[in-house]
């Protein structure tokens, strides 16, 4: 008899406002534009997108469409949604690489 398997949704595990920042660290680190969207709709997810669409003014359909695997989502709508999750985007300088 074959086992049942469920689809993993990463969005259950997002439970505390540290776990999403970690979880957001590393899809920063990753400096992959499609899965930092992507990650982002899944703290959206998280959160309740309804919440978010309120707080930014967006459509839910227009968020989950702009952070779906194949949605490219402004970075006005990126920040926007950021605003509303509580997630701060900073710059750092790196150290200089010689050439």
């Amino acid at each position: 008899m074959a086992e049942k398997l469920t689809t993993f949704d990463p969005a259950e595990g997002l439970t505390s406002d540290e776990v999403i920042a970690a979880f957001m660290a590393e899809a920063f680190a990753s400096e992959d534009p499609g899965y930092i969207a992507h990650a982002l709709g899944v703290v959206a997810r998280a959160k309740g997108m309804a919440q978010i669409a309120s707080q930014t003014g967006l459509s839910r359909e227009q968020l989950y469409r702009s952070f779906s695997e194949n949605g490219n989502p402004t970075l006005k709508t990126t920040i926007a949604v950021m605003k509303a999750l509580g997630i701060e985007l900073t710059a750092k300088a790196q150290p200089h690489q010689s050439v």
